[in-house]
C-alpha cells in the first residue's frame, strides 16, 4: 500500500474565510432548512390533512406517516453515508438532494393515505442521506479554527426551517390566499422547488480534496485546492504558508468488520460519547417539539389554527443558540462547552416541567420558557453531530455519522414522541412533568459523560484529532474471515 503525504489540509484549514466559504456554507446548509421546513409543514398541516376535502387521514395515519418519515430518514442516512465514504460527498449530496426534491414534489400529489406514506418514507431518506454527506463535506472544507461555530450555525438552521413552514402553512392556509384544500399542497411544491434551487447551486461546489487524497486521486485534489486558493488570494492577497504534511494510505472505505473494530476497540470511549449526545438529544428535541401542540391544545387551549404562531419563538431560541454560543465551542472548548450546554439545558427542562406542574405556565409563558431552553439546548444538540463528524478517521466519516444519526434518531424518535403522547394522554400535568424529568435526567447524563470524555477538538486539523486509516502499520485492515 501506497503512502501519499499531503500539504492539503493545512493549505485548506490556513484559508481565511472568504466568498467562497460562505458559497459552500449556503449551498450545502440548506439541508437543514429543509428538514425543518418539512417537520413543521406536517406538524402545522395534520389537522388539514384529516379534512375529508384533503386526504380525510385518521390521527393514526398522520402519526404512521411522522414514523414513516424518520424510518427513512434512518435508512438513508445508512445507505447513503455509506455509499458518500465509497462514492465521494459531491455524488451524494447531489443525489440526495435530488431525492428529496423529487418526493416532496410527489408529496403534493397526493390522493390517499398509501401514497402520502411512501412519499414520506422516501422524502426521509434524502433527508437522512444528507445528514451524513454534508457533514462529512463540510468539516473537511471549512477551516479547523472555525470547524466548531460553522458546524453549530448550519445544524442550527434548521429552525430557521420551522420558522419558515410555520409562516408558509398561515399563510397558505388562510382562505384569503389559498385556503386548506389547495394550500397543503402547494406548501410541499414550495419544498420541491427550494431543493431544486439549491441543487443547481450545488453543483459549483467541489469534492473534497480530502476524501480524494484518501482515494489517490491526489491530483484531483491538487487541482480543486488551487482554483480555492486563486479565488481566496483574488479576495485576501497573498495567501500564508501552510505547515505540516499528513500521510494518507491511498486505501478504499474500509469493511463493516473494521468499521466495527474502530468505534469499539480503537475509539470506544469516543463512541460512548457520541452515542449518549446523540440519542439523548433526540429524546429531548423529540419529546418536546412532535407533542408541542399537543400541549398547547390540551392544556393551554390554545386554537388548532393558531399553534404554529407559539412556534416562532420556540424557533428563535434555537436559531440563536448555535449562532450566539457557536464561537465558544471553538474558544473555549469542546469538552466544557458540550458539558456546559447539556447539563444547563436539562436543568432548564427540569425548572419547566416543574412549573408546567404547578399550572404556573400558560401558553404565552411556556413558549418563553422553552425559548430559553432550546437557546442552549440547540447548541447542544448542535455539538452531538460536531462530535460525531469530526472525532473519527477520514475514511469512515460518513459512515460513522450515519450510524450514530441512526441509532439517535430510531431511538429518540420512535420512543420520545410514543411515550409523551401517551403521557399526554392522561390529561394529567404531572405524568407529563415525568416525561420531561426523564429528558432532563439523559441530558445531564449525558454532558457528565462529555465533561469526562469528550475529546478537546477544538482548532485542530480534523487528521490530528483522528489520523486516517492505514497512514501508519498499525491502521493495517483487520483481517477477514
Amino acid at each position: 500500500m501506497r503512502i501519499e503525504r499531503s500539504d492539503i489540509p493545512a493549505r485548506l484549514d490556513r484559508l481565511p474565510w472568504s466568498r467562497w466559504h460562505w458559497r459552500v456554507v449556503i449551498a450545502l446548509g440548506v439541508a437543514w432548512v429543509l428538514d425543518g421546513l418539512e417537520v413543521t409543514l406536517v406538524g402545522s398541516l395534520g389537522g388539514v390533512l384529516e379534512r375529508p376535502d384533503t386526504l380525510a387521514l385518521s390521527a393514526t395515519q398522520i402519526g404512521w406517516s411522522g414514523s414513516l418519515y424518520i424510518g427513512g430518514a434512518v435508512i438513508g442516512a445508512l445507505v447513503f453515508g455509506r455509499l458518500a465514504d465509497r462514492l465521494g460527498r459531491k455524488r451524494l449530496f447531489l443525489l440526495t438532494l435530488a431525492v428529496y426534491a423529487a418526493a416532496t414534489l410527489a408529496t403534493a400529489l397526493s390522493t390517499g393515505f398509501a401514497f402520502f406514506a411512501c412519499c414520506r418514507f422516501a422524502t426521509g431518506l434524502g433527508i437522512g442521506g444528507e445528514y451524513a454527506a454534508i457533514n462529512s463535506a463540510i468539516d473537511e472544507l471549512i477551516p479547523a479554527r472555525v470547524r466548531g461555530r460553522v458546524n453549530l450555525a448550519i445544524n442550527g438552521s434548521f429552525w430557521v426551517g420551522a420558522a419558515l413552514g410555520a409562516g408558509v402553512s398561515l399563510w397558505l392556509l388562510d382562505p384569503r390566499v389559498l385556503g386548506p384544500v389547495t394550500g397543503w399542497r402547494v406548501g410541499f411544491a414550495l419544498g420541491a422547488v427550494l431543493a431544486l434551487a439549491i441543487l443547481l447551486v450545488r453543483r459549483d461546489v467541489p469534492e473534497s480534496p480530502r476524501w480524494l487524497i484518501a482515494h489517490g486521486r491526489a491530483e484531483e485534489a491538487e487541482g480543486i485546492v488551487r482554483r480555492i486558493e486563486e479565488q481566496v488570494t483574488a479576495q485576501h492577497g497573498p495567501l500564508p504558508a501552510a505547515v505540516g504534511h499528513v500521510a494518507f494510505g491511498g486505501r478504499a472505505e474500509p469493511g463493516w468488520r473494521e468499521v466495527v473494530h474502530v468505534l469499539l476497540r480503537r475509539y470506544p470511549k469516543r463512541s460512548m460519547v457520541a452515542l449518549a449526545l446523540m440519542i439523548s438529544q433526540a429524546f429531548f428535541y423529540n419529546a418536546i417539539f412532535f407533542t408541542y401542540a399537543l400541549v398547547l391544545t390540551r392544556f393551554h387551549a390554545v386554537p388548532e389554527g393558531r399553534v404554529a404562531l407559539y412556534i416562532f419563538p420556540f424557533a428563535l431560541g434555537n436559531v440563536l443558540g448555535p449562532l450566539i454560543l457557536g464561537p465558544l465551542f471553538d474558544h473555549v472548548g469542546r469538552r466544557r462547552m458540550i458539558a456546559l450546554t447539556y447539563v444547563c439545558s436539562g436543568i432548564g427542562l427540569g425548572l419547566t416541567g416543574w412549573a408546567f406542574m404547578q399550572g404556573l405556565l400558560d401558553a404565552r409563558s411556556q413558549a418563553l420558557c422553552w425559548s430559553a431552553v432550546f437557546f442552549l439546548a440547540s447548541a447542544a444538540a448542535s455539538s452531538a453531530y460536531l462530535t460525531v463528524s469530526e472525532v473519527f478517521p477520514l475514511e469512515m466519516r460518513a459512515i460513522a455519522i450515519s450510524i450514530f444519526y441512526a441509532v439517535g434518531t430510531g431511538a429518540g424518535g420512535f420512543a420520545a414522541p410514543a411515550l409523551f403522547g401517551a403521557l399526554i394522554e392522561t390529561g394529567d400535568r404531572g405524568a407529563v412533568a415525568i416525561g420531561y424529568a426523564i429528558g432532563a435526567v439523559l441530558v445531564i447524563v449525558a454532558g457528565s459523560i462529555a465533561w469526562r470524555w469528550a475529546v478537546d477538538a477544538e482548532r485542530k486539523p480534523l487528521e490530528e484529532i483522528a489520523p486516517p486509516l492505514g497512514s501508519a502499520p498499525r491502521d493495517a485492515p483487520v483481517p477477514r474471515r
